[in-house]
């Protein structure tokens, strides 16, 4: 399927709206076209008669015009408004396809692509292709018609210099079409650019405050100026592409008049032209240029809409790389043993994370992991919810094998409180109500209380109705960490993985929390990665994860007995504490 197939196909829901937004482009084509030929023959018949006769007929013809351009005007009304807010309406489906499209794929694509490319995706891509949507095909029509109509009367009022012209017209054509090539990458490299200076721009916005903290505004200063600059030698290669496009199409359109004048005179002198036949000409040449003046301008609109397509259709056909199988099926509340078979995993099937995993979680019971950052212990969390897809061996629950349960079932299944905390702009309820939408007030303040985060929100002016600033900017750490674990609290879900759930409390919060959620894990299934060796003693069994496999497993007092690596690091965290 071509492009323009594709970029077509969105305009089906609005056909109707865009058949007669083409109806009415051509009347109003039509309504300019038939101007000059009605004057033509009121000068050659009607002005030759007597003064009653032209006075009578006037009148008529005068109601006629009157009507003819009270209907352009109405049509011109229909195309401006409603041809507009159907470009505004594949806007919108765009922009939602694209969303949707962007919520399907998976982590491995966020982890590869810029926040701020994505932003100039959804925005100033989608708005030129917007105002392609409306404006490509109406003045392509308008046009077409104008030019096609306009040569015809040209022909019909002297074929000879019709011909002269469309020779003219003909390396116009050439040349355009040379041009728009050249414009065409320029445009491409113009998204590129500013999308660059987008993500710069959002980065340095969004670490505002380390930027401030190490005094490194000077640094950012250069990132962005770096990008600014490169941006504009792109636009400026546009500019000056679009400037030899244009001022090469103004000559010709100045040759078109020179060659009329030129020719027209010849054929006068000739005997085989009249000079009101030449006033027509002209009047039928200004009609054949003006469509011209759109074409070029809605060349430059359709290279950037076309460009901004070409980018939306980068997106749109990348296939998410987790996906349901075809035999997926739904689960509430899956249960049973969790196994983790020679599980491996790798990121771009180099760099090796995990290598031949194996460990069983007993339904209901508990998990630690400890070890080194970077040995992997996150990426088997993140295994299990499917946020990447191992590239060896399987998990099951219950006997059940993760690829054949529905991404929402399984994921509705486990709840997360992850290290690195996300709260959304809006209020401290909008947050904890995130791990059950529908929760009514009740429920979310018995969560908070779970979280010991009540008290610290009746405290605030608006209570539960506080905002948390952009990302919670307006909370403290611990905080922000509480009401995540008020979030689980309230999703209730039968599997709890807690990613350093902690590790951003006090000592005196991290006892309160941590005594919430031993309650939580009660007969449930628990896999929790340990920031202090203090919070997992209790726990079924713990894995040191080194060097990407399985080093050490076994209660705490087995492993302390060992004398291992486990028994090595909690001599050091004793120290420490």
């Amino acid at each position: 399927m071509s492009i323009f197939q594709k970029f077509i196909r969105y305009y089906r829901p609005y056909k109707k709206v865009f058949f007669f937004d083409l109806f009415c482009a051509a009347f109003i084509s039509l309504v300019d076209l038939a101007y000059p030929q009605i004057l033509r023959s009121l000068a050659k018949t009607l002005f030759h008669r007597n003064s009653n006769v032209i006075l009578h007929s006037l009148v008529f013809i005068s109601i006629i015009l009157f009507v003819c351009y009270v209907l352009q005007a109405l049509c011109k009304y229909y195309v401006s408004c409603q041809g507009h807010i159907m470009g505004a309406q594949m806007e919108r489906d765009m922009r939602k396809e694209l969303f949707e499209h962007y919520e399907k794929l998976s982590f491995s694509y966020y982890d590869k692509n810029n926040t701020g490319q994505m932003m100039s995706r959804l925005v100033s891509d989608l708005f030129d292709i917007s105002e392609f949507a409306h404006h490509g095909p109406e003045n392509l029509f308008i046009s077409v018609v104008k030019i096609v109509g306009s040569f015809v009367f040209l022909f019909i009022i002297q074929w000879r210099l019709a011909l002269i012209l469309g020779i003219v017209v003909i390396i116009m054509i050439l040349f355009s079409a040379r041009q728009n090539q050249r414009m065409q990458a320029t445009f491409l490299d113009n998204r590129r650019k500013i999308g660059a200076v987008n993500a710069t721009l959002q980065d340095s916005l969004a670490g505002i405050r380390i930027v401030q903290s190490f005094a490194n505004e000077d640094i950012e200063r250069r990132k962005f100026h770096k990008g600014n600059e490169a941006f504009l030698v792109s636009k400026k290669d546009n500019y000056h592409a679009m400037g030899t496009f244009q001022g090469g199409n103004t000559f010709f359109q100045g040759m078109m008049y020179l060659v009329t004048l030129t020719a027209g005179g010849i054929f006068i002198a000739l005997g085989q032209m009249t000079p009101e036949d030449l006033t027509m000409y002209a009047l039928y040449i200004g009609i054949f240029i003006s469509p011209i003046q759109i074409l070029v301008e809605l060349t430059e609109m359709m290279q950037k809409g076309l460009s901004g397509f070409r980018r939306f259709l980068d997106i749109i056909e990348t296939e998410p790389e987790i996906q349901n199988s075809k035999h997926a099926v739904s689960i509430k509340n899956p249960c049973g043993d969790i196994d983790y078979h020679d599980v491996s995993f790798s990121y771009e099937g180099n760099e090796i994370v995990l290598n031949h995993i194996n460990f069983t979680i007993p339904s209901g019971k508990s998990i630690a992991l400890v070890g080194p950052s970077g040995g992997g212990k996150t990426t088997i969390c993140s295994l299990l919810p499917r946020f990447y897809d191992l590239t060896g061996g399987t998990i099951t629950i219950g006997g059940q094998n993760i690829k054949d349960i529905r991404l929402e079932s399984l994921r509705d299944s486990i709840g997360i409180v992850q290290q690195d905390v996300y709260l959304f702009g809006g209020t401290i309820k909008e947050n904890i109500a995130y791990g059950k939408p529908n929760a009514s007030m009740e429920e979310i303040i018995s969560a908070a209380k779970k979280a010991n985060i009540h008290d610290f929100i009746m405290e605030l002016p608006d209570g539960y109705d506080s905002f948390v600033g952009e990302r919670g900017t307006r909370l403290s750490g611990g905080q922000k960490q509480r009401i995540s674990i008020a979030r689980v609290f309230l999703k209730n879900p039968p599997i709890l993985i807690l990613d350093e759930a902690t590790s951003a409390l006090d000592n005196e919060s991290e006892r309160y929390i941590q005594k919430s959620l031993e309650a939580l894990s009660e007969n449930r299934t628990t896999i929790t990665i340990a920031h202090r060796l203090s919070t997992i003693q209790n726990a079924d069994e713990i894995l040191v994860i080194d060097n990407h496999t399985i080093q050490e497993r076994g209660t705490h007092e087995q492993l302390i007995q060992q004398n291992g690596i486990y028994a090595r690091y909690y001599q050091m965290s004793s120290k420490n504490f």
